[in-house]
């Protein structure tokens, strides 16, 4: 009979404390249907196993970084989270979801949301979904200042670039490195796929012939992520002063430099697929000619023409308009001879041979390169060599040593293989 008092007792005395622990527990603070949603869906599509898995989806290795920190973002529209249903959610979005204290977006050129002309003013302002001050880092202000980075803890930098020097991204890269290294604030890369990646090509950068569309001495297409180029940055010690800056990067999952890799989103206005992509770093030349490549089109940089280029043997035509990518295209409402590009097979190189024919069949060749053309080549001899009359394959035989000197030092950078 005691035993049975005893016993009784002593299971009177756990449910009380099983209770009191439930209790307790009810008091616990509970994650917002929001929240919980966020990281759900996030969840389900970084365990997709063969499928790439890019930075931004990778929260569970970089959101215990964020907590409980002040943190500068460098974004524009490509900056998302995939979702398990073809969507996405915009990384600024789902991070202010998830409570992350976000201070401040830096927007590179085209803007936040990528909507702007190549080269045309972004100005400063409030993102109107979160509240969030936007600073533009295209124009007079392409270095962010000491103080714009107040009170920042961390600055993140997630954009999707198409791995061309000339693409400006990689220069936005450069200074928010210097600037953060100044200020002793670590930058966190996400890393997305370099759609050109799988090669290496074109001529080396003079570093006489800097600019914005060409900071370092690499060639035109470099072959590399955003985090390994900013490893490359680091290592060659290419900021201000030869400082460093504190980098982390959260590598893309189930990525080589050979996986096919198709952009949901446009990376710009003026690359709206990839066969625009591809040939980007090729077409890109005519920015710095009297030939329009694409621009005023459907079609950019999948097409290339001009009024005086010989209809005999450029016997493809269009007229460029005033559009959302180009308000003010080369020769608008002008037309054009050219060819059409839109049925290319996918380049594993870069194709001098339409640029030379481009010269060696326009009316006045003394007026088919512009003052921009040497900032986009990286050096003076390439116009040179046109102008001489080589050949596209004497051209590309003559960059063989420096191409073989820059993948011997991209080599110590490789993320993936």
């Amino acid at each position: 009979m005691r035993f049975n008092v005893f016993k009784n007792t002593v299971l009177l005395f756990v449910l009380v404390m099983i209770s009191c622990a439930n209790k307790k527990g009810d008091k616990k603070p509970q994650n917002s249907v929001a929240e919980q949603t966020e990281k759900q869906q996030i969840l389900r599509e970084t365990q997709n196993d063969n499928s790439i898995i890019v930075g931004a989806n990778q929260t569970e290795n970089y959101l215990p970084l964020l907590k409980g920190k002040h943190i500068g973002i460098v974004a524009n529209q490509t900056s998302v989270i995939f979702k398990t249903d073809n969507t996405y959610t915009h990384l600024v979005d789902s991070l202010a979801t998830l409570k992350i204290d976000i201070k401040t977006v830096f927007a590179p050129e085209h803007g936040f949301r990528g909507k702007a002309d190549a080269g045309e003013h972004v100005k400063d302002g409030i993102d109107k979904k979160t509240g969030i001050p936007i600073i533009s880092l295209y124009g007079d202000n392409k270095k962010p200042k000491p103080e714009q980075l107040d009170n920042l803890d961390l600055v993140i930098f997630d954009i999707q670039d198409v791995g061309a020097r000339f693409y400006t991204y990689i220069s936005t890269l450069h200074y928010v490195m210097e600037a953060c290294a100044e200020q002793g604030i670590p930058v966190l890369i996400l890393d997305r796929p370099n759609p050109n990646g799988h090669y290496v090509d074109g001529p080396t950068l003079d570093i006489n012939n800097n600019s914005f569309v060409g900071m370092h001495p690499i060639p035109v297409v470099h072959g590399m992520t955003i985090g390994e180029y900013a490893k490359m940055i680091n290592g060659e010690k290419w900021l201000n002063n030869g400082i460093q800056c504190e980098l982390n990067v959260i590598p893309v999952k189930n990525y080589t430099h050979q996986s096919s890799y198709s952009l949901p989103i446009k990376p710009s206005p003026n690359l709206p697929n990839d066969t625009a992509i591809n040939l980007y770093p090729s077409l890109c030349f005519f920015e710095g000619t009297n030939v329009n490549p694409g621009r005023g089109t459907d079609n950019q940089f999948q097409i290339f023409g001009s009024p005086f280029l010989n209809p005999k043997v450029f016997t493809f035509s269009y007229t460029p308009k005033s559009n959302a990518g180009a308000k003010y295209p080369k020769h608008e409402n002008k037309l054009c001879y050219g060819m059409n590009l839109t049925k290319t097979k996918p380049l594993n190189h870069l194709n001098l041979q339409w640029l030379v024919d481009a010269y060696n069949n326009t009316k006045d060749k003394s007026a088919f390169f512009n003052n921009f053309f040497i900032k986009l080549a990286g050096t003076k001899k390439l116009q040179e060599q046109i102008e001489s009359g080589l050949s596209a394959d004497a051209i590309r035989a003559s960059w063989t040593n420096d191409l073989n000197s820059f993948k011997h030092i991209r080599r110590k950078y490789l993320l993936y293989n």
